[in-house]
């Protein structure tokens, strides 16, 4: 080596050994990757989201609204599993909430949890941590965190705010039924104290997930008062008149008798009551990351693993179901770079979420991931985009719900087309019947059923690529009416 090499790599040495800089050296301190925020509510139907004031001037005026983001199977397990894997509910086989079907059982049984967004972005350089709940059959008492995550603050599957344990990083915790024992306000007290406490060059992937508003919805106590006098939302689609046109589960229903909707009211209100503790979670994390310095370099992401049906098309409560009601869920993201009060009307999924969680943090995702990144169009490129995708119902039992209600469904910008187990179907001219009152399955034009029931025999068995590809195909025949009387409703 050159005697003046010698000399300068000494040099920086000693500097670097007295902490300080060297005028004279070409590399710079990598900088900082993004972190990452996911607060994952539970059954928040999209009407609902109204009432979250706080999340709206700190999340949605300073970031993005998706207006059309979508889970691809409106179920607990089989949503979570796709946000932590990126795959459709068909690819990585959790297709229920309890074991056989799916649960945490059958995620651990099936090796899955060995490769996730936890585990990809651990990988990659971040302190990972998980609050609250990750999926039914999830006792933490018994089961041990699952691989990649550094914290694990996880809770049991039994939906109770009060009265609850915690698995804290392997030490099991009784919380009681004091107003601070409120499981929403404990795990946003944690991942504030993680965000404080971690190192400053050190990049966080926070994962949240409160029971809210999940029933029973059991609020906060200062908030166990408000909404007294807020009415139950009844849209065109509430106990629907005519159900003759709707396939047999629903047709078989009875309209709702008055105390149902009597219970309704009662429960729309517990939901918002319980929203409204979230609302605070956003407002606490928030303000741990600007005291820390961290907000301007985080990615803070707010979604639901599902909406939630509540006396639309005569269906009691729920969700499961190919309805808009329970698909169509909120997606709020601010960070770095992202555009303040903007609107994108893309079909985004939540099989999209980990492609893009590991985009930002530098990870590559695995080959078998259905769904891909967003960060394009939160930058404003011009991409090509999906113009339909999948929706899934496989498993037989669910509530309400029977086998005769198991599904493959296409959703395009348009329509919504649905093939049942029985073979029944359902299709939606959402364009102009955007509530789903007028099944136009049996009087649309041939060529139009055949495309869409074409375009979901290909998407239910797609994998990977092939799916991406396929969602990118245009699906309707150009200019093809629904029917000849389109634009017609029932009266």
């Amino acid at each position: 080596m050159p005697l003046f090499r010698r000399r300068t790599r000494l040099l920086a040495l000693v500097l670097l050994a007295l902490g300080l800089s060297f005028a004279g050296s070409t590399s710079a301190a990598p900088a900082r990757k993004p972190s990452i925020v996911l607060i994952l509510t539970d059954d928040e139907d999209l009407a609902s989201h109204r009432v979250m004031k706080k999340t709206k001037t700190l999340l949605e005026d300073q970031g993005v609204v998706f207006t059309n983001y979508f889970v691809s199977y409106s179920f607990c397990c089989p949503s979570r599993a796709t946000i932590m894997r990126g795959q459709y509910p068909h690819n990585h086989r959790i297709e229920g909430n309890e074991w056989p079907t799916g649960g945490y059982e059958k995620f651990r049984a099936m090796g899955t949890e060995s490769s996730t967004i936890a585990t990809w972005l651990d990988g990659a350089g971040y302190h990972t941590a998980f609050f609250g709940k990750l999926m039914n059959g999830y006792e933490p008492e018994k089961h041990e965190p699952l691989p990649g995550w550094d914290e694990w603050y996880g809770v049991g599957g039994k939906f109770a705010n009060f009265n609850y344990t915690l698995n804290e990083n392997g030490r099991i915790k009784a919380y009681g039924q004091k107003p601070e024992d409120h499981l929403t306000d404990v795990l946003a007290r944690k991942a504030a104290a993680t965000i404080r406490k971690a190192g400053p060059d050190e990049p966080l992937f926070l994962y949240i997930a409160p029971y809210d508003p999940h029933s029973p919805a059991t609020p906060a106590p200062r908030y166990a008062k408000a909404y007294e006098d807020e009415p139950l939302p009844r849209p065109p689609s509430f106990d629907e008149a005519d159900v003759s046109d709707k396939p047999s589960y629903v047709r078989d229903l009875p309209p709702l008798e008055p105390w149902q909707k009597e219970a309704l009211t009662a429960h729309h209100r517990d939901r918002l009551r319980a929203l409204r503790a979230v609302d605070d979670m956003v407002e606490t994390v928030v303000e741990a990351l600007r005291d820390v310095g961290r907000l301007d370099d985080t990615y803070v992401v707010y979604s639901s693993d599902n909406g939630f049906h509540m006396g639309q098309h005569r269906l009691f409560v729920g969700k499961t179901s190919a309805y808009e009601e329970d698909i169509h869920v909120p997606l709020i993201v601010r960070g770095p770079g992202v555009p303040k009060g903007v609107r994108i009307g893309q079909m985004v999924l939540n099989n999209d979420l980990a492609p893009t969680f590991a985009e930002i943090g530098g990870a590559t995702a695995p080959g078998f991931v259905d769904g891909r990144s967003f960060l394009p169009l939160l930058a404003g490129r011009d991409v090509p985009w999906r113009k339909s995708f999948l929706l899934e119902r496989r498993e037989m039992e669910t509530h309400e719900i029977s086998g005769k209600a198991v599904f493959d469904a296409i959703r395009t910008e348009r329509y919504t087309y649905i093939e049942y187990g029985t073979g029944e179907r359902e299709l939606y001219d959402l364009a102009h019947d955007p509530w789903q009152l007028d099944n136009r399955a049996e009087t649309a034009d041939p060529a139009l059923l055949q495309a869409l029931a074409t375009r979901l025999a290909e998407l239910r068995n797609c994998a990977a690529t092939n799916c991406r590809e396929l969602e990118d195909r245009s699906v309707e025949p150009t200019t093809m009416p629904v029917a000849a009387s389109e634009g017609a409703t029932k009266g």
